[in-house]
């Protein structure tokens, strides 16, 4: 039968995921990886369950509550994934290659990799670019759902206030150049559809988006279009599906929106009550009104998810797809997925629709070692 099989193909894979909010945890609520879940999504004990080898951490400084301190709230979840890995150095590796990840994992040992997202946080700086990867930074997104001084978001082009660079300025294209001669991984989700167009025309290295879905499927600005997601793939790029439920389903999506006002209306006040007390809103606080919200909300089923990563798979290739979960940066998961140790249902389900075992080994982790891998050859054949 396939179930047991796709099982124990999911415990034999390497299962790496690119995207995880797990830090803010680290540096706001003093929590410790190696401890209980709570309410998170990701833990040692569920990435082990789940047979997950590799994480790469987001460093995110939220950009409005961290406005002139973005380098600084950069650093403290740098640091505050290095204290992970100083504290668990028998369980956590931090790794910064695939030759690094695969010690790891023959060391039995969790992989624990980092990623920035939002360019804000250099601050317009290519020196602060360099330190970030000296520190073991291997990947960028250009920007969050804001745009900064020299990229174009997704998430903000709508607003009039805003100013906007149609896609990257110079300064932009001077970032994408370092990224490649250093050997870090373009990351494009957030980016808007400009900014990404004009990525693709300045790379030398493959690209990575590295928690973003099919907008032809869900129709969140914040997923790719079939054309985008055929771009990624011709410079050998992947595309790592994101699990957040208003990215994988119309429907859900649709819902969610209706309550926009009321939601962001809960935040003000919020923001206003830690601004009381001369305080940034920490991310579990913002997030437990998003997730009050989402309960309202039926989840959508597996099989939405599951989707994604089909859609994808047609339009691009099973070469350039994986999983970039969001875990413990969003408000609902699908049913079935409530955390890392769930992961072998994604694998079961596509073993189920005929995905062989060589197609799986690729999607769970093979196709962004390869990636990883690519950028690193680039920089290294300068």
């Amino acid at each position: 039968m396939k179930a047991p099989n796709s099982y124990n193909l999911h415990a034999s894979a390497l299962v790496i995921d690119t995207h995880a909010d797990t830090p803010q945890r680290f540096a706001d609520e003093a929590w410790d990886f190696t401890g209980p879940l709570g309410h998170g999504m990701l833990n040692l004990e569920a990435a082990r369950c789940g047979n997950l080898a590799a994480e790469f951490f987001a460093i995110w400084p939220e950009p409005t509550a961290w406005q002139g301190r973005f380098a600084h709230r950069t650093l403290t979840l740098i640091d505050a994934v290095y204290e992970q890995v100083r504290r668990h150095p028998d369980e956590l590796a931090l790794c910064t290659s695939p030759e690094e990840i695969m010690a790891a994992r023959d060391a039995g040992k969790f992989g624990v990799l980092m990623g920035i997202e939002g360019g804000h946080a250099i601050e317009n700086s290519l020196a602060l670019l360099r330190s970030y990867y000296a520190l073991g930074v291997r990947y960028m997104t250009l920007t969050w759902a804001n745009s900064n001084d020299w990229a174009d978001s997704s998430g903000d082009l709508g607003e009039p206030d805003v100013p906007h660079h149609n896609g990257l300025t110079s300064f932009g294209r001077d970032v994408i150049a370092e990224m490649n001669r250093l050997g870090m991984m373009v990351d494009v989700s957030h980016v808007s559809d400009k900014t990404l167009a004009d990525v693709l025309a300045l790379t030398s290295a493959p690209v990575l988006a590295s928690h973003s879905c099919a907008r032809a499927l869900a129709d969140s600005a914040r997923n790719l279009y079939d054309d985008q997601l055929r771009a990624i793939a011709a410079t050998g790029g992947v595309v790592m599906v994101n699990f957040y439920s208003a990215f994988i389903d119309e429907n859900y999506r649709r819902a969610h929106t209706d309550f926009k006002a009321e939601r962001s209306a809960a935040h003000a006040t919020l923001e206003q009550q830690y601004a009381k007390r001369g305080m940034p809103v920490p991310y579990h606080a913002s997030n437990a009104i998003d997730i009050e919200y989402a309960a309202r909300i039926p989840r959508p089923p597996l099989g939405s998810l599951v989707a994604q990563f089909e859609h994808i798979i047609r339009v691009a290739g099973i070469d350039h797809v994986g999983i970039g979960s969001d875990f413990d940066g969003i408000s609902s998961l699908p049913e079935g997925i409530d955390s890392a140790a769930d992961l072998p249902k994604i694998t079961a389900a596509l073993s189920d629709r005929g995905y062989s075992d060589e197609d799986l080994r690729k999607l769970l982790g093979g196709n962004l070692m390869r990636v990883f891998g690519e950028v690193q050859r680039v920089r290294d054949d300068r």
